[in-house]
């Protein structure tokens, strides 16, 4: 059984990367959408995977790191393309959430990413 949560941050970056006058070479921001997936076993007598205010309290610690910032300046996050956050993110998540089984991260409504690690 697969499980979800979903949460929203607003965060700024830029791409060093790419070429000179690409518009996302500027600082900007997005309200990011992270969906949280946790697959594992329905507990016998309780009758959930796990309680979604345990996946909260173990999410929002990293959430709140990331939260209103500027993304470049967080170790790890120098090139913080949708791929490169979501790849920091698990990095971040897994060890606290061994259940984890995959990521969705939506910088805008439309475009976004699915990591699973």
């Amino acid at each position: 059984m697969q499980i979800f949560k979903q949460f929203t941050f607003d965060s700024a970056h830029f791409l060093p990367n790419v070429p000179d006058g690409h518009k996302c070479k500027e600082i900007h921001g997005h309200t990011y959408c992270l969906t949280v997936f946790i697959e594992g076993p329905l507990d016998k007598e309780l009758n959930w995977v796990m309680d979604f205010s345990d996946l909260k309290r173990a999410i929002g610690p990293v959430i709140d790191s990331i939260d209103h910032k500027l993304m470049n300046t967080i170790p790890g996050l120098e090139n913080p393309t949708c791929e490169q956050i979501a790849i920091w993110l698990w990095n971040k998540i897994k060890p606290e959430m061994p259940l984890l089984k995959k990521i969705e991260l939506k910088e805008t409504p439309t475009s976004g990413v699915v990591y699973e690690g």
